[in-house]
């Protein structure tokens, strides 16, 4: 028998930790290799996190709704594959003392063991809760986790015998408070600041609904201050003459949906039309990264997909490369698996330009928050009809849209913005059936 460790994986390029959701299995199932063990949520986005080994669950040592690090150790199992004679010798103590039966546990509940007063020995937020709790001397504990590890199970066997070791040593105490101020500074969120103390401040009175903070909320929230606190945000807007693309559109819609089986929206041209843009201006598609900025080469174009409750950003690869088709069934297929849960973490990777159709909601003008690390964000308002003086000096009932950019100024200026929002305000205004295809 074997002791495996499952460590929180990193799901994503930026990813440095993720918060579980919901275990999939319990202590004591069997497992088979690639058997997902629990729902991870990272980056706005929930994900299994598959097993790497085949054998029985051990133990589940990180909790429902708590953050973890990349990398630390969130449940063990028990495998059958036979290891070295020094990894054999390793877990044969633990092996052999699993088959004691609780009466025997609670008998000898404290088993001194083999630490060195100056040893350091890492113990879960948990574990430190429980022996300051009741003062328990962890010293004089035998853990029966992975390694001689101190499980929770271990400490309420203690606590319910009443055999209690008490810390008679200033040394353990340090050693406990030292151990409990390096896991919380472990667990914070990295630079982002918290956003939870001004609850407190908040009065609440009869009537009042509290709502719980989901942990894509959570993410949602973190990634937004992020954004607000590092990036300097600048805006623009520019109005384009959109009445020959609705004309078009509105033309070839039905026979579209017939022979294709998806409708063929207005928001499949812009992001056409912003990639065709990057392409020309390629500083539009770049990252602050400290002392430098990183210039994509790929354009890959995330779009903003809400729910009731979250707002997920999947992303279209490539998507100068593209048709109009193309874009218009991908932005399908990505809003139905937000909408439906099926969305991969993958799917939500390597964006580089975000374009935001807030105009589905009657929007008008608005002023969108960056996708960190990305360097700016458009959002695509509603079409709406308005009266437009002409060149002729004729008032005419025309389609107008506005274009809202939101940029990142260490990364970009309004010279570049201009000409890139130009740019795409030229492209979307020659849109006719005389010379843009949707193939």
């Amino acid at each position: 028998m074997a002791i495996e460790q499952i460590k929180m994986p990193q799901l994503g390029e930026s990813v440095t930790e993720g918060t579980i959701s919901k275990w999939l299995v319990a202590v004591g199932d069997k497992v088979n290799k690639y058997d997902p063990l629990a729902e991870v949520m990272t980056d706005k986005v929930n994900a299994e996190v598959p097993s790497s080994f085949a054998g029985v669950i051990k133990e589940l040592i990180a909790e429902e709704g708590e953050t973890y690090e990349v990398g630390q150790v969130i449940m063990t199992i028990e495998t059958e594959a036979a290891g070295s004679s020094d990894a054999a010798s390793n877990h044969s103590e633990p092996v052999k003392e699993e088959p004691k039966t609780e009466a025997a546990a609670e008998k000898a509940p404290a088993v001194k063991q083999d630490r060195s007063p100056g040893s350091k020995v890492r113990y879960s937020p948990a574990v430190l809760k429980l022996s300051q709790e009741h003062g328990i001397d962890l010293n004089q504990v035998a853990g029966t986790g992975a390694e001689g590890r101190i499980t929770r199970k271990d400490l309420m066997k203690i606590i319910e015998s009443g055999q209690i070791p008490t810390q008679t040593q200033t040394a353990a105490k340090e050693e406990v408070k030292e151990q409990q101020a390096a896991e919380t500074k472990a667990e914070a969120p990295a630079p982002a600041p918290k956003t939870t103390a001004p609850a407190a401040n908040v009065p609440v009175v009869p009537g009042d609904i509290e709502i719980p903070v989901t942990g894509v909320r959570k993410a949602i929230a973190a990634n937004m201050l992020r954004s607000k606190h590092e990036a300097p945000h600048a805006w623009t807007m520019m109005e384009v003459d959109v009445t020959n693309l609705v004309e078009y559109r509105n033309s070839i819609k039905d026979e579209f949906k017939k022979k294709e089986g998806f409708n063929l929206t207005f928001f499949a041209f812009f992001v056409k039309a912003v990639s065709q843009a990057l392409k020309e201006y390629p500083q539009m598609n770049s990252m602050w990264a400290g002392d430098k900025i990183i210039q994509k080469k790929d354009i890959n174009i995330s779009i903003a997909v809400a729910t009731e409750d979250a707002l997920f950003v999947p992303v279209i690869k490539n998507a100068d490369e593209k048709t109009i088709k193309g874009i218009g069934r991908e932005i399908g297929e990505l809003a139905g698996k937000v909408r439906s849960g099926k969305l991969t973490s993958a799917e939500m990777q390597g964006g580089t330009f975000t374009v935001n159709n807030t105009g589905s909601f009657g929007s008008v003008q608005s002023m969108g928050i960056i996708n960190y690390p990305q360097a700016a964000i458009l959002q695509v308002e509603s079409i709406v009809k308005r009266p437009v003086v002409m060149n002729n000096g004729m008032i005419a009932v025309r389609d107008m849209v506005n274009l809202c950019l939101s940029l990142d100024h260490r990364v970009l200026d309004g010279l570049v913005c201009g000409r890139f929002l130009q740019r795409v305000k030229e492209i979307l205004e020659n849109i006719s059936k005389e010379n843009t295809s949707v193939y």
